[in-house]
């Protein structure tokens, strides 16, 4: 394994606030992810970009270095199905985006520093060479980082993001967020999202809420991100577009994940983005919204063992079962 980086708090002793990693492995188990080690993850205080303090997830492992890069809103531990399900095959490290989850609030929440702190982070892991996964906002700020500096990526994943995606698909969810007041506390936002969706697993929408969720010194609770943060949405679209243009700079072998009943992402776009990359494929993971990673993890799990066994030299063995019913296609005249 890599030597770690200093500062590391043990997840269970003074780490910071989250889901309780003691629920994850029923809940994973139920989901259909597989795995042999359910020892929580280590806590990492990383350096971003300017310094800024980083928090991440190290899931260890002693297979090849892989990032994971959360959608906006969420925090590191959405990912914490898939690296679950990944230690065995990948030294699994899952980060909070600045101003998420328990990484320091800024001042700066540029797209570009986002991107610089992929640099950082590598930097500070001490890996020269890394595949990068990303998910909605983390999805795009990998693929302008694997563009500006395609030597440092070994492979890249995008998780239902791309050109073409359909800014109404997240109606729902940005109208939830409108509606509820944190301040009431986990339990009232678990009652709102059930009262949303009544057929929903109560026990993971509870790990969910969790896992967003903080509370204040003085006892309040708040969403795990910065409230500050205004998001210009024209200009997150115009950089979702120049993705076609990123795509051509990057020759590492490159993934397209479109979730099955995503209504973001379509699957022509999928598609589209693809054929941009040099060595591009896209996949389709079955019943699994815009958030892939929590809805069917052990699909999402099931496509990236597949593409990283297909597509990288050395890359990590497959131990997951084939039933997933998982899509993958790689476009014409490639």
């Amino acid at each position: 394994m890599t030597s770690p980086p200093d500062d590391i708090v043990e997840a269970g002793c003074a780490g910071p606030q989250g889901a309780d990693f003691v629920a994850l492995p029923s809940l994973a188990r139920r989901l259909g992810v597989k795995f042999d080690d359910a020892t929580p993850p280590r806590h990492l205080s990383l350096s971003g970009a300017g310094d800024l303090r980083l928090h991440a997830l190290d899931w260890g492992g002693d297979g090849p270095p892989t990032l994971f890069l959360h959608g906006g809103r969420l925090t590191a531990q959405t990912w914490d199905y898939v690296c679950l399900g990944l230690r065995s095959q990948v030294r699994a490290v899952a980060l909070d985006l600045r101003g998420h989850g328990d990484s320091d609030r800024a001042d700066d929440y540029a797209f570009e520093s986002h991107v610089a702190d992929v640099g950082a982070v590598l930097d500070g892991l001490s890996w020269p060479k890394a595949h990068l996964v990303g998910m909605s906002y983390g999805g795009l700020a990998a693929t302008h980082f694997a563009a500006a500096a395609p030597h440092r990526v070994a492979s890249l994943v995008a998780v239902d993001v791309g050109p073409g995606v359909v800014f109404e698909g997240t109606a729902r969810m940005r109208g939830f967020f409108q509606r509820v007041d944190p301040a009431e506390g986990p339990e009232a936002m678990v009652e709102a999202a059930m009262q949303t969706s009544p057929l929903s697993d109560r026990e993971r929408i509870a790990y969910r809420m969790a896992a967003m969720m903080r509370r204040r010194d003085g006892g309040a609770w708040r969403w795990a991100l910065d409230e500050r943060r205004v998001i210009d949405f024209p200009a997150l679209l115009a950089k979702t577009d120049e993705m076609a243009v990123a795509a051509e700079r990057i020759r590492a072998p490159c993934l397209v994940i479109r979730g099955g009943r995503s209504p973001v992402f379509p699957e022509t776009a999928a598609m589209r983005l693809a054929s941009r990359f040099a060595n591009g494929a896209w996949a389709v993971v079955p019943d699994a919204g815009h958030n892939v990673q929590e809805d069917n993890p052990a699909g999402l799990i099931a496509a990236l063992s597949d593409f990283w066994r297909l597509s990288c030299p050395r890359s990590p063995r497959r131990t997951v079962s084939a039933a997933q019913d998982v899509t993958t296609e790689r476009p014409p005249g490639h």
